[in-house]
């Protein structure tokens, strides 16, 4: 079992990295690629960078060069949903594009020639993560349910409002997910995700932001993925 680890930047991936005891860099695509071991299993540690494309480019590449078994992204998202604040964090059920919009050729958020416009999240591994989740954070509230992804960083009380009412579900937005839920499911690859929540995606969601990263986003995925290493 080859596990791949994504972040989208190195301040969250920061703490993942300094487990691995003997990891060799390889560079692809401009990308530096991390390949070693964490409690007996092979992993790729990657940064995605941001936005859709080029985590649609690290997630072909992890599938088709470095043939991965699974991939879990870790990293930071706003909180979106009701009840989901600062601190918690969010295990994804399923993956849209909310900036996705082809009408009126097809639905508005339908991925086109797809049929959908939400990716689930593979069922065996979501289960595995959450229940990482909690056992890593039994101090913090653990979520599940949607993801929202978009090229835009949302910032403003006016833009929640507008995804709470298009998607009166989401749970959280960030910039990655739902480009790596497309990609795994072309390739048949299995795909979940867990975030940190960071901010409420409002006017104040830029303050103190790679501080909170380094001081608890980052922990909390090191402890995440070394718990559902663990026990996969």
């Amino acid at each position: 079992m080859k596990t791949a680890i994504v972040s989208a930047m190195r301040e969250e991936l920061a703490a993942v990295l300094a487990l691995l005891p003997d990891e060799q860099c390889e560079r692809v695509a401009g990308r530096e690629f991390w390949v070693g071991h964490l409690h007996g299993q092979e992993v790729v540690a990657v940064l995605a960078r941001i936005g859709k494309v080029a985590a649609a480019t690290t997630a072909t590449l992890l599938a088709e060069r470095f043939r991965v078994d699974r991939v879990v992204f870790t990293g930071v998202a706003g909180g979106i949903g009701a009840g989901v604040n600062v601190g918690d964090a969010v295990v994804a059920d399923a993956f849209l594009q909310h900036d996705m919009d082809a009408s009126p050729l097809f639905p508005r958020h339908e991925v086109p020639l797809y049929g959908m416009s939400r990716f689930e999240a593979d069922p065996a591994l979501r289960v595995a993560l959450l229940q990482a989740a909690r056992q890593a954070l039994p101090l913090a509230q653990v979520h599940e349910g949607l993801i929202v992804s978009g090229d835009r960083f949302v910032s403003s009380t006016a833009e929640v409002r507008a995804l709470r009412a298009a998607l009166p579900d989401v749970l959280a937005v960030e910039m990655e997910g739902a480009a790596f839920a497309q990609v795994c499911h072309d390739f048949d690859l299995p795909f979940a995700a867990v975030r940190t929540i960071s901010d409420r995606a409002d006017e104040a969601a830029h303050g103190d932001f790679l501080q909170f990263v380094r001081t608890v986003a980052s922990p909390a995925s090191a402890a995440i993925v070394q718990a559902l290493l663990a026990s996969t």
